[in-house]
């Protein structure tokens, strides 16, 4: 009897706990996913891809020229006309590393709310 009456206090405190943490993630609020388009250390753009709609951002640099996507919360460099093109192999931004077209001297990268680059990148 002793043993089914701790089986059922353990059961009854895994679901209080598990209807808190569920509760909790849904109070959080939810992260920043800002990033920082620049070019020369010179700050072009800084979104929010939380709240930002999908569009298309052409970027010019003299002559040549990046289309920066931005869909679905993420954002990538989708043409260049630079000719090593490793910006637009880079894909979507994903990590602390940042898209970076050394031609055209274009950099996207993940930045902190307070407009600081990410711990994690420095």
């Amino acid at each position: 009897m002793k043993k089914g009456l701790i089986l059922a206090y353990i059961a009854a405190g895994l679901l209080f706990l598990s209807g808190a943490a569920g509760t909790y993630m849904l109070l959080k609020p939810k992260e920043a996913n800002a990033v920082q388009i620049l070019r020369d250390d010179e700050i072009l753009y800084t979104i929010d891809l939380n709240n930002e709609d999908s569009r298309f951002i052409r970027i010019d640099y003299g002559d040549s020229y990046n289309v920066v996507e931005i869909k679905d919360g993420r954002i990538r460099v989708k043409e260049a006309d630079c000719k090593d093109n490793i910006c637009v192999r880079t894909g979507w931004l994903s990590s602390s590393a940042p898209i970076v077209c050394l031609p055209n001297h274009l950099v996207i990268k993940f930045a902190s709310a307070s407009g600081e680059i990410d711990a994690v990148a420095r």
